[in-house]
């Protein structure tokens, strides 16, 4: 990985564990659809957060899910890769798909923040992973070249957005997560 300028880290999965149940939070989001008599358009977490602004439900879904995020970053488990962020001599940054605040309590709460020199969470930029928009924007604020980048991530969905940001890729471990 020296050969690289800049690394970036997805959160949850590669750094940390956030301790989030991700049924829970899909339940309390179908909540926020049923309350506004809106049918939601999945049943899966991530479908329903993608048509939430289209029915006029953005903010409320997105605060019901960071909520669960925030909570579940102030217990997340510290995972191997964490150590390995703090011996890096180049810039670091971490890109995820949880919202920035989560990403932030996490790395504050494991000692992680003054390594870090960038953090672009789901709500950072207008658009999501896999879309290269969020990547991109770590490795501009870490002043570095996608080219001359690596991202280190735990799903296909990373590894999507690296190519799509052509940015090389590393998964954290023997392939992905199926996140």
């Amino acid at each position: 990985m020296s050969d690289y300028d800049a690394i970036v880290y997805d959160l949850d999965g590669t750094l940390v564990d956030l301790d989030v149940d991700w049924d829970a939070v899909a339940g309390d989001v179908l909540e926020v659809y049923e309350s506004a008599a809106v049918e939601p358009p999945s049943q899966d977490l991530w479908g329903l957060l993608g048509g939430a602004s289209d029915v006029g439900l953005g903010s409320e879904v997105e605060s019901a899910i960071a909520a669960h995020e925030r909570e579940g970053a102030t217990t997340a488990p510290r995972l191997g890769h964490a150590d390995e962020l703090l011996e890096r001599s180049v810039p670091v940054g971490v890109c995820s798909l949880n919202c920035e605040a989560a990403c932030r309590i996490a790395l504050e709460e494991h000692d992680l923040v003054h390594a870090v020199d960038a953090v672009v969470g789901r709500d950072t930029v207008a658009t999501r992973k896999p879309h290269p928009e969020p990547l991109l924007e770590a490795v501009d604020r870490l002043e570095a070249d996608p080219g001359a980048s690596l991202f280190v991530g735990d799903s296909e969905r990373d590894q999507v957005t690296a190519e799509r940001a052509g940015v090389a890729f590393e998964y954290v471990g023997d392939g992905p997560s199926g996140v």
